[in-house]
């Protein structure tokens, strides 16, 4: 959210000021480089569920090797 501002009129009232909208990523992009876009027709699709499920694994199976190997004394 911005401040709006004001600017004095001729007859000595108050009108806003015009927004400009900046895109603060045109300054940082070089003017001889324009990149494409970053969609890609070959990646497929992956399902939220399995996505999810392969974190959550991998999270369960790290939890076993750190559980299991401190009860072997694996680390001690």
């Amino acid at each position: 959210m911005t401040m709006k501002l004001y600017r004095p009129t001729p007859d000595g009232g108050l009108e806003p000021a015009p927004v400009e909208q900046k895109d603060h990523r045109r300054k940082l992009r070089s003017r001889r480089w324009d990149a494409a876009e970053l969609a890609n027709p070959e990646a497929d699709v992956t399902n939220p569920w399995i996505a999810v499920a392969a974190i959550i694994g991998m999270a369960v199976l790290t939890f076993v090797v750190l559980v299991g190997g401190t009860a072997i004394g694996l680390w001690g």
